[in-house]
């Protein structure tokens, strides 16, 4: 595998995780740097980490595996995308706590949601018999550093258009749950 081509596999799998974290920008009042890294290193810890499970499961596992990955990330992005898009519409008032994104139950769902394409990723290569270590680490990296601009990005979004940045931010989440469902049902490229 060429660098080239690692790096281009490496910003295809951190597209979702991208995306996911301007939304998750968004919806946070003040940004601090914890927030960043903690976001920036769940996202990149699960995509270099998946890869490595797909590829030590190998094909005993691919058919499990693939009938049910897409619809557990549809099932996450779905359900925090609908979250996003109700605090926007019943947000109360502008000084109300929201839930962080960057922390718990919600970092590890999403962590997990934008980085299960990646275990496909790790079985190709377990067929194709490259190793794995160096292919993990870049796109980990690659993830991480994308994240933490998206994060930054989405946060400079929010306080400009409030309320509608939110909504738009949980219809991004509802739109990649949908698209990842129907690019497994052979729906969608």
């Amino acid at each position: 595998m060429t660098p080239l081509n690692l790096i281009a596999i490496a910003v295809g799998l951190a597209m979702d995780a991208l995306a996911v974290a301007i939304a998750a920008g968004i919806s946070l009042k003040a940004l601090n740097r914890g927030h960043v890294a903690r976001m920036a290193l769940a996202f990149g810890f699960f995509q270099a980490l998946m890869p490595i499970l797909g590829w030590l499961a190998g094909r005993t596992v691919e058919a499990y595996v693939s009938a049910f990955d897409h619809w557990v990330a549809f099932g996450l992005l779905v359900f925090l995308g609908g979250k996003m898009l109700w605090q926007a519409a019943h947000g109360g008032e502008e000084g109300a706590e929201r839930a962080d994104p960057t922390r718990g139950l919600t970092l590890l769902m999403l962590s997990v949601a934008t980085s299960i394409d990646a275990l496909a990723v790790g079985l190709s290569l377990a067929f194709l018999r490259v190793s794995i270590w160096t292919p993990s680490l870049v796109i980990g990296l690659v993830c991480a550093v994308l994240t933490a601009l998206g994060v930054r990005f989405g946060s400079a979004l929010g306080p400009r258009f409030g309320r509608w940045a939110e909504g738009f931010g949980g219809l991004v989440l509802v739109g990649i749950g949908v698209k990842i469902v129907l690019s497994h049902l052979g729906a969608a490229p």
